[in-house]
């Protein structure tokens, strides 16, 4: 994502790690009204987090967005914050017409996600932990499976960055969770409970405070399938599958995810719970090589693979 050459780039001190992530954010909450629109234009970030509409030869300006191309930074990259604007943006072109769903696992360069007795607490270290939390804060919803629920008891909030908590959706058709996990009974964020529809009892709504909705459990592309139009009609142009191994791989072999995100750990675990596992290929030249894109986070590599779209 390059500097527009026509336009000088903004100042680099002034866009620091903090504003740009609010200038994410501002951009995220504009793109459907920006969409709807229809014409281009350039903004600065005022002193309340907002975008303020500049004249596009304005030195203050950093951002651009244009009907075509959606999202684009006029920060130097050498800004503190310029990083951000490159992970981020392309995630904030999503709207409800042109939803978007994004995978992410840490893993172990031995390709696992926890030992084999469940401990995953951390993988990866602190950056990709702030990032996993910025994702959920540009994501309108985080879908996590029953595995991940289990091990981790998560809270799927934003505690750690400035943003809105997402929906969270737990995925557990064969239904093996119960009440007890903070997720059902806190009041942090709305949380759904999806299970397949043969296991909801008769006038059942709830489990916890979380609202119980029944799906059909014929297969693994048909199951998620479903979870995804369920979410996607509840208004969310952003959807987060955060995991675990098994719920992203059910996600990235329908062929549901537009990018996927794995964050690599400089370390090996030896044997545990796996991340992406999918049908065996005969041969190397049968696998797929997706574009892709390359980002340090600390001493964990993240590796954003573009699967659909642009």
């Amino acid at each position: 994502m390059r500097p527009a050459a026509t336009v000088p780039p903004a100042d680099a001190q002034a866009c620091s790690v903090d504003a740009a992530w609010r200038a994410v954010l501002a951009a995220a909450r504009a793109t459907e009204r920006m969409t709807q629109d229809g014409r281009a234009e350039t903004f600065a970030l005022d002193d309340s987090g907002r975008l303020r509409s500049v004249p596009p030869d304005d030195p203050a300006a950093w951002l651009r967005w244009s009907p075509a191309e959606g999202w684009a930074t006029l920060v130097r990259t050498d800004a503190p914050g310029y990083r951000l604007f490159d992970l981020y943006l392309p995630l904030c072109n999503a709207t409800t017409a042109r939803p978007l769903t994004i995978g992410h696992l840490g893993q172990s360069l031995d390709g696992f996600i926890a030992t084999l007795g469940g401990d995953s607490q951390f993988v990866t270290g602190e950056e990709n932990i702030v990032h996993l939390h910025r994702l959920r804060a540009l994501c309108d919803a985080v879908i996590v499976g029953a595995g991940t629920v289990a091990a981790d008891n998560p809270q799927l909030t934003t505690r750690h960055v400035e943003g809105p908590n997402p929906l969270r959706v737990v995925f557990d058709p064969a239904r093996r969770l119960d009440a007890r996990y903070g997720i059902f009974t806190d009041t942090a964020a709305d949380t759904l409970y999806v299970c397949a529809r043969h296991l909801m009892h008769a006038g059942e709504t709830h489990l916890g405070r979380a609202p119980i909705l029944g799906i059909d459990e014929e297969g693994d592309g048909t199951a998620v399938a479903d979870l995804q139009r369920l979410v996607l009609a509840r208004g969310c142009s952003r959807i987060l599958v955060e995991g675990g191994g098994v719920t992203v791989s059910r996600f990235l072999k329908a062929g549901l995810l537009d990018r996927l995100q794995v964050a690599v750990a400089p370390f090996f675990i030896g044997e545990g719970r796996p991340a992406i596992r999918l049908p065996a290929p005969s041969a190397l030249s049968d696998c797929e090589r997706p574009p892709h894109r390359v980002f340090q986070m600390g001493g964990d590599v993240l590796f954003e693979l573009v699967l659909r779209g642009a």
